[in-house]
């Protein structure tokens, strides 16, 4: 199926990438491989050089909100 990979050899291969990187980065690698799929794709269909729409996240981002320091009292 995977060229001379028998199913052995790609279990191999799959155990050892989640003792690599671990169970929960995974899946955030296979995402970010589609959109650079996705986007490559939009790309080559584009015309005459046009540019594509970038590709919107999903996610939202939070903007951190800078908290000013108390004034501190001075004691007597």
């Amino acid at each position: 199926m995977f060229g001379r990979l028998g199913w052995t050899e790609i279990l191999l291969i799959v155990v050892l990438l989640v003792i690599l990187f671990g169970h929960s980065k995974i899946p955030g690698m296979m995402k970010n491989l589609a959109n650079g799929i996705n986007v490559f794709k939009k790309e080559i269909k584009s015309k005459d050089g046009e540019q594509a729409k970038p590709v919107e996240k999903k996610t939202a981002v939070k903007k951190a909100k800078s908290k000013k320091p108390a004034a501190k009292k001075k004691q007597k």
